[in-house]
């Protein structure tokens, strides 16, 4: 049996879906003062990263924090330190992919931190007073909400779909302006 288009008729169902989606990678930087005047730096660690994403009218803001800590020389290089510092941030991310159809009640947001903050660059400030660190970071976040999709829907169900449905709206195809060069010989 041929499904025709009488057979046939298009409804719309709510479902929940990716309304949302965007990207974000962003350079900042810090500057830590530890209780001695560093030498010069030893070592630069970013740990401890917790973050949490928050719907905002221009995107997803991930919230979060990380512990900044720096391994120091000072007294001329004669003793060592390990300085600490919690950074708080907020970073926007904008959305590059935006259902606008979806119910802005029923939105959940989420947040993947594509690349955990990491410190690339440590050094003495020009004023020698404290340690000036980059650090990186990247997060991809994702909006899931309602929204209505069309689906086609068969009378007859499931069980009577013909698997070699025809859902031409009877036009005849011209294939008279097809160049046969572009046309592979062999189907693997």
């Amino acid at each position: 049996m041929s499904t025709t288009h009488r057979d046939t008729h298009c409804r719309e169902i709510i479902t929940k879906a990716v309304c949302g989606k965007g990207r974000k990678f962003s350079q900042v930087t810090h500057t830590v003062t530890p209780p001695q005047t560093p030498s010069s730096i030893l070592g630069a660690w970013v740990i401890n990263h917790e973050y949490e994403a928050v719907k905002a009218s221009d995107g997803v803001e991930v919230v979060g924090t990380y512990d900044i800590n720096i391994w120091y020389s000072y007294d001329k290089n004669k003793s060592t330190d390990v300085a600490k510092e919690t950074v708080s941030y907020v970073e926007l991310v904008p959305l590059s992919y935006l259902d606008s159809k979806h119910r802005a009640s029923t939105v959940e947001v989420s947040a993947v931190a594509t690349q955990d903050p990491n410190c690339v660059e440590a050094n003495v400030s020009s004023t020698g007073g404290g340690v000036v660190i980059r650090v990186e970071r990247e997060f991809q976040v994702e909006m899931v909400a309602e929204t209505k999709v069309c689906v086609l829907v068969c009378e007859g169900g499931c069980d009577d779909l013909d698997k070699d449905a025809d859902f031409d709206d009877g036009g005849e195809q011209d294939y008279e302006d097809l160049d046969p060069d572009l046309l592979d010989d062999e189907v693997d």
